[in-house]
Formats: structure tokens, C-alpha cells, sequence
């Protein structure tokens, strides 16, 4: 029985990587016809990526104005354009499975960067800034120097840089920790707050290689607002989840990562903590990505029962047993940037959910990819390209008139705060939402404020 419309719950069906079909080229050129067929004749998803047009356009200029005009030489572009930002299969398309169609393009462009990697047709740059914990370690080490050489102000080094590597002299580019925030845990000693509502509860932060190594504020936060709540608290850092690898179709990498990374969670899993993730594309990796690419694995699927986003856990808190006491006004409104890994986890808008807790707080949500998607926003190739598609979100931030803007990704926040022009926003790239609520509850202190959030005060 047809199933038009979808109804039905969206379902993915698990990345048989290893099967001998996934990458029999003969199979995977029907399968891509199969699809962009289907995608020509509905193209309700012409106004997201630029997958899309350029596939719709090809078609438009073929001999006949079909897919079977097209040579399988053409289908490449398509593929380069798509970040993986899973809003076609999420939010447009109709045909997803349960649909008889059983379409899902996300995963088929995985499928065919897979194949390409295979004949060594991808570049070689992205596959080694993939390598984040390598790469970071280094970065931490030598931050001072680092950050100095990659600054967009920094123009003969990073004009060296773009010819070098191609990465875009014009992206502002992540700066570094001066240490991880592994390193800052051991040192902790803020204590818990016993006089809270919430009882017994524990959690493990795992801290993403962002935050480890870039963001260590938004750890910093999520660990004062967890602790101002009685929550006990630990953190652990195996290793890097392994989404720049997906990107980069290294499925097998992608799975070692899995492996690691989820031994060391499931330890913690069994002494009754749960896993907060700290970024909305480890949390969509640890949620979903990881059991589609080992569906048999039960320790995997244990770990993804009981990980939980840092808002969709302070959400949780509220709903439950209530916040402490202490949240104050802040001083001025924000717009809540939805990251498109965010709303891949279908868990609701819990970045807003949880600011709407701030008494009096202002707030507007831009629903609407950055188009940033990992180094496809930093490699000069398709620099371009990425601003195009994050320029009318940054246009919709402008609008609000918010003096903070928040998002679950820091890379989109980065990428959109640099497409803005003449906003009233404060900081430099966008804040997590953790850091806004550890704000309201004046958990940080006067020079931490001054550094985050422009404070002109004296800390005498």
C-alpha cells in the first residue's frame, strides 16, 4: 500500500557501508538517477542547498530536459554542494521511508563521496583537517602563536596560507584554548549546589572536540549551570566523534572513532550517569549517526538511549524537578539560530525552551541553515558558496535587533556573526545558549565577563 505524503514517522534505514552494493558503480549511477529523477520532479527543496538548483538546472539545460540527458560526469557538483546539514530528508522532502520512494539524498551523497574517496578523487586538505584531535593538541600547545598566524587580520600569513592549503584568506578561522577544557575540569573546585530541587543526578560531560580544544567557555558554563543545579558532574574526552570523518566519507574512520569513544561513555553509562553532549553535531553523531553505521551494536545503541544535548538536559531539570533559584533579567534580547544538527535530533527548539526560563527574556528564533558544514565554509572552493546559502539567515538575524545571538553550533554562529553587517550583537561569534543562562545566574566572574561579554566595568 502507497504510502503518499509520507505520513508516517521519518525512518533512516542503517549505512550498509560494507556491503559489496553500497559502492558497485553500476548500482550507485541507477540509484543517483532513481533519486534526482524523483527530485526534478517535485524540487520542493530548491531553496536549501545548492545541490538543488545546480541539479534542477542541468536538468533544465539537458538535450531532452530529463535525468537520462544527463552523464554521470555531471553528478558530481550536486554532490560537492551538499553539506550534510540533513534538512531535505528533515524538513522538505515527502518522500523520505517510510514512503515507497524510500528517498533520503543526505545519505545518498554520503554514499557517492564514499565511492569517490575510494578512487582518490576527494582533496586532500579536508581529509587532514578532519584529523581534529592531531591537529588541535598542536594548536593548544602553541595558541598564542597559532591564533596570531591564523588571524583574518594577519593578511600576508593567511594569503600564504589560502595558496598552500586553499583554505579561504577571508573565513575567520577557530581560535584555539590556551588549554583544553579537560585540563580546566581537573582544576575545578566549584562546588555542588545541594539546596536545589533536582536530587540525585549525575552526569558525564563529554566535551567535544570544539570546546576541548576551541570553546572551552561553553564547558565552563554548561559545568556552572549543571553544578548552581546539584548535579554532580564528571568529564570525559576519548576522542573526537568523528563527524569531520563523515564528512569526508571515511566510514571506517567514522566507526573506530564509535568504538573508541563509546567504550569509555558506556563505563559511565553503567554507573548511572548520563552523556551531555556540549555541540549539536556530536549529539546528532552519538543520537543517530552512530547506531545507522552499527546497528548491531548494543553498546551503541545503549549509549544512544542515554545521551542527552546540555539544553535538552537543563530543559529536563525544569520540567522535572524544577531550576534553582537565581535566574536574573540580562540585558537585552536574543536570536536563537537553530542549527540545522540541532533540529536533526527532533528533540523541539531546546535552545529556546531553555532561555525562555530567563525571567523577562526576549527572544526570536531563525530557523534556517548557516551553511557553514565544516570545511565546506573554510576551503576557498566553496567559500562562496557557503555564504550564499548563510547570507539570508544572517539577513534574519539582522531583523531581530537582538543584542546576543546564540546557536548549538559554534562553527555556524562563527560563520554567521562574519556575514553580519551593522548589527547590534555584541560579541564576536555567537555564545551557546549555556553560556547565556550561566550569565543570567551571575556565575561568572567580573574578568570572565569582561572577556565574554564586553564588560567595560572595573574588576577592582
Amino acid at each position: 500500500m502507497s504510502k503518499e505524503g509520507s505520513l508516517g514517522a521519518p525512518i533512516r534505514h542503517p549505512i550498509d557501508f560494507e556491503h559489496p552494493d553500497f559502492l558497485n558503480p553500476e548500482k550507485l549511477d541507477a540509484e543517483m538517477r532513481r533519486v534526482f529523477d524523483i527530485c526534478h520532479g517535485c524540487r520542493r527543496c530548491f531553496n536549501l542547498c545548492d545541490s538543488f538548483p545546480k541539479l534542477f538546472d542541468m536538468i533544465d539545460e539537458s538535450k531532452n530536459e530529463d535525468v537520462e540527458s544527463l552523464s554521470s560526469d555531471q553528478f558530481a557538483p550536486v554532490v560537492d554542494a551538499c553539506t550534510l546539514c540533513d534538512m531535505c530528508f528533515m524538513t522538505k522532502c515527502p518522500y523520505v521511508p517510510p514512503h515507497d520512494f524510500d528517498l533520503d539524498f543526505p545519505h545518498l551523497m554520503l554514499r557517492y563521496r564514499t565511492a569517490q574517496k575510494k578512487l582518490g578523487k576527494l582533496p586532500s586538505v579536508p581529509t587532514q583537517l578532519a584529523q581534529i584531535d592531531r591537529n588541535a593538541k598542536i594548536g593548544v600547545m602553541f595558541s598564542k602563536i597559532v591564533n596570531w598566524a591564523w588571524n583574518i587580520k594577519n593578511k600576508l600569513i593567511r594569503k600564504i596560507l589560502e595558496l598552500i592549503t586553499g583554505i579561504d584568506k577571508r573565513v575567520q578561522l577557530p581560535k584555539y584554548n590556551s588549554e583544553t577544557f579537560s585540563n580546566f575540569f581537573k582544576k575545578n573546585k566549584d562546588k555542588i549546589n545541594y539546596l536545589t530541587p533536582s536530587k540525585d543526578r549525575k552526569v558525564v560531560i563529554y566535551s567535544t572536540c570544539f570546546v576541548n580544544f576551541n570553546k572551552k567557555n561553553t564547558g565552563v558554563a554548561a559545568l556552572k549551570v549543571l553544578k548552581k543545579n546539584g548535579v554532580e558532574v564528571q568529564e570525559a574526552y576519548p576522542g573526537c566523534c568523528g563527524m569531520p570523518f563523515l564528512e569526508q566519507a571515511d566510514l571506517p574512520k567514522v566507526v573506530e572513532q564509535a568504538k573508541k569513544v563509546s567504550k569509555d561513555l558506556i563505563e559511565w553509562i553503567d554507573k548511572g550517569y548520563k552523556v551531555v553532549t556540549l555541540t549539536a553535531s556530536c549529539g546528532l553523531m552519538l543520537k543517530f549517526e552512530w547506531p545507522l553505521l552499527l546497528p548491531n551494536d548494543e553498546k551503541i545503541k545503549k549509549l544512544s538511549a542515554n545521551v542527552m544535548d546540555i539544553d535538552e538536559y537543563v530543559v529536563d531539570i525544569a520540567n522535572n524537578e524544577g531550576l534553582a533559584e537565581g535566574l536574573n533579567e540580562i540585558d537585552g534580547g536574543v536570536t536563537v539560530h537553530h542549527a540545522c544538527h540541532a533540529r536533526a535530533q527532533n528533540m523541539g527548539i531546546k535552545a529556546r525552551d531553555m532561555l525562555k526560563l530567563i525571567p523577562n527574556i526576549k527572544i526570536d528564533v531563525v530557523e534556517r541553515c548557516a551553511g557553514h558544514g565544516g570545511t565546506f565554509g573554510v576551503m576557498k572552493e566553496t567559500h562562496d558558496l557557503a555564504n550564499k546559502v548563510g547570507r539570508p539567515t544572517a539577513r534574519q538575524i539582522k531583523t531581530k535587533n537582538n543584542k546576543y545571538m546564540a546557536s548549538d553550533c559554534p562553527l555556524a554562529g562563527k560563520h554567521l556573526k562574519q556575514l553580519e553587517v551593522d548589527t547590534n550583537i555584541t560579541n564576536d561569534e555567537a555564545l551557546h545558549p549555556i553560556e547565556l543562562m550561566a550569565k543570567s545566574y551571575n556565575l561568572w566572574s567580573c574578568q570572565e565577563k569582561k572577556e565574554k561579554f564586553k564588560k567595560k566595568t572595573s574588576c577592582l
